[in-house]
């Protein structure tokens, strides 16, 4: 890998540690990172294979109440990264997948020593605030969030300092019932975080749409730009139904469910 290419990962770790926090352009996304580090290594088509699959897992993945959920951002970067110095392209996702999920939870350490330290920057900026120094308060926001930015950035330059030969090697050494076990085990964590989404999502008037979409999804002939179209379809006549249910019928009772009110105007 040339150094520019390191350089240039190092600065997509850097943004996608920010976005963790800053949920501005989902750089932390694993979709998002692992295609960037695949572009800038001259892998993109791994990347993108390798973010969609994590992006899968990482569906379920959410911050609730106290509760913090696994670092998306360290698994997709350091995954990604070891992809590229595994040099196996498209044949080792499986494998970049199920060190990704170790890493994810591995990665919350390093966010409690980051939020830790972000403590000692709000008391810096409370000083600030007091002495109305407006310029020093940014300042220290500017440098808690580059924290969280260095929490990602370091961890992948420290991947990259290691030889690719030597990734290769450790790669090839693991044993075939270990890597089928964790790629079994990765598929397992997909339809988790695909179960812990619907679970959030599911309402009696979208439960129709699921199971169509399920159909659909199982005929061989749709592509996957079919399928978005049916979806994009599907969307524009519920929200059409939405506008409308609660006008039809001399302005009835509006349920919350479109397509309730209107089976119930009739």
């Amino acid at each position: 890998m040339s150094v520019i290419s390191m350089v240039l990962v190092v600065i997509v770790a850097f943004l996608a540690g920010m976005e963790g926090v800053l949920d501005q352009w989902q750089f932390h996304q694993p979709l998002v990172a692992c295609t960037l580090i695949g572009l800038v290594t001259g892998n993109l088509e791994a990347g993108i294979i390798l973010g969609g699959s994590l992006q899968m897992i990482a569906l379920g993945w959410a911050n609730i109440g106290a509760a913090v959920a696994p670092d998306a951002a360290l698994a997709s970067v350091a995954s990604a990264i070891i992809l590229v110095l595994g040099g196996q392209g498209k044949a080792g996702v499986s494998t970049a997948i199920a060190v990704a999920i170790p890493l994810a939870v591995a990665g919350l350490f390093l966010t409690m020593v980051v939020r830790t330290l972000s403590v000692a920057c709000v008391h810096r900026m409370d000083a600030a605030a007091e002495k109305c120094n407006f310029k020093g308060v940014e300042l220290w926001h500017i440098i808690a969030i580059c924290l969280q930015g260095i929490r990602i950035a370091i961890p992948a330059a420290a991947l990259l300092v290691i030889p690719a030969k030597t990734v290769q090697d450790f790669l090839q050494s693991m044993p075939a019932w270990l890597t089928d076990g964790m790629a079994i085990g990765g598929g397992m964590v997909v339809a988790v975080g695909y179960a812990m989404v619907i679970n959030m999502m599911a309402t009696k008037e979208v439960w129709p749409f699921f199971a169509l979409g399920f159909v659909l999804a199982a005929l061989a002939d749709l592509t996957l730009i079919a399928l978005g179209a049916i979806g994009v379809t599907l969307a524009l006549i519920y929200l059409t139904l939405s506008e409308n249910s609660g006008s039809s019928n001399g302005g009835g009772s509006n349920t919350g469910d479109p397509l309730g009110d209107i089976l119930n105007n009739y």
